[in-house]
């Protein structure tokens, strides 16, 4: 067991990788155009997102992981069992809360991350706080009524009402369709005339992006079909859905997964939905597999898994896998949005022997 968890010590997120100190604030949104889209009843489409962002503050508070609540409800959720129900509250992240915003007039990117079906915005920390010491502003959003808890200002507390009943392909078509208004709603917020966030004059409109994990990753090609402001996209292990890429899409995207479920010529529904619609996308595309990874490998849980001493099952430790998804993401980004040379990204790499470049065309990884 990790020194961590046999301590009793605390939790913690790797450091970041870039030169900057990070910021970080939750803002509330709401968008009064449409009622919610899981329950109509409430009339308009509440959300919460946490931005991260280059801070020239060093010292400070810093920003709470999850509520006791949310920790429990996720602890809840992942029937992990022997740990404190309020663990995930006590993680150590790296950002200072509420600090200023440093950069100049439109000059730092901007990334939305979207999380994994019933998973919080905040299980994309790690790589939020990376990117934004890289230079950029980052959007996590959380999805309304599609994740096991979401706190808001007032104090309430949302769950997971998409959870209920049964998943059938037409659900997760429209989770996507939803998770694509939500962004662009987003977008609106942080660069529109009327923005709701004191550094939003930072944001480059021209530079934006996306990213995301398992469901937040197919969202991410509803999204960019949705919207062309997002000039760039990552799907990082998320199966896509029928019906969403129906024509071509000629801006950059990296498919990022397991091999267990994402081999070229496997012949599984999952991979032969990539497939689908790799034949569609025109322009710069890259397909990585990371070998040993499970599906949490790129997010916060392996890492925090590993501290604890609860094998997940994977052949990486956490730790490295959330190295790698971070290395391979923020070099994508820096690449499409800051046009910055990355020959990580052309060939496959020494210092990173387990991330394997396929190619669709000749079902062959290297």
């Amino acid at each position: 067991m990790p020194a961590a968890a046999a301590a009793g010590g605390t939790l913690y997120l790797p450091k970041p990788t870039g030169p900057r100190s990070v910021g970080t604030v939750a803002l509330y949104m709401k968008d009064t155009s449409r009622p919610d889209p899981w329950v109509p009843a409430v009339r308009a489409r509440e959300l919460m997102i946490s931005l991260w962002y280059p801070t020239k503050t060093r010292t400070g508070q810093r920003a709470q992981y999850m509520t006791p609540t949310e920790s429990a409800l996720l602890l809840k959720e992942t029937e992990v069992p022997g740990l404190p129900a309020d663990v995930f509250s006590t993680v150590r992240t790296n950002a200072v809360k509420g600090a200023k915003p440093a950069g100049r007039r439109h000059g730092l990117p901007l990334v939305v991350l979207s999380p994994g079906f019933k998973m919080p915005r905040t299980t994309l920390t790690a790589l939020a706080e990376d990117l934004a010491s890289r230079g950029y502003v980052v959007a996590g959003i959380d999805h309304t009524y599609e994740n096991i808890a979401e706190t808001f200002p007032d104090g309430r507390v949302t769950t997971c009402v998409v959870c209920e009943g049964d998943h059938d392909p037409s659900l997760f078509t429209k989770l996507d369709r939803v998770r694509a208004a939500d962004v662009s709603f987003v977008l609106d917020r942080l660069t529109g005339a009327h923005p709701i966030w004191k550094g939003s004059s930072l944001i480059a409109p021209s530079r934006i992006g996306m990213a995301g994990h398992s469901a937040g990753g197919a969202s991410t090609i509803a999204a960019m079909v949705a919207d062309p402001r997002l000039r760039a996209g990552v799907d990082i292990d998320g199966t896509t859905d029928a019906g969403i890429l129906n024509s071509e899409l000629s801006r950059p995207f990296m498919f990022l997964g397991k091999p267990e479920t994402y081999t070229p010529g496997a012949g599984n529904p999952e991979v032969a939905e990539w497939e689908r619609d790799w034949k569609l996308m025109s322009g710069w595309k890259r397909w990585f597999l990371l070998t040993g990874a499970v599906h949490d490998s790129f997010t916060d849980m392996a890492a925090l898994a590993d501290e604890v001493g609860v094998d997940v099952g994977a052949g990486v430790t956490g730790a490295r896998s959330l190295e790698i998804t971070r290395e391979y993401v923020g070099a994508f980004f820096d690449r499409h949005l800051l046009k910055r040379a990355r020959p990580l990204l052309d060939k496959p790499s020494a210092r990173y022997p387990e991330v394997k470049h396929c190619a669709p065309e000749t079902a062959t990884c290297k």
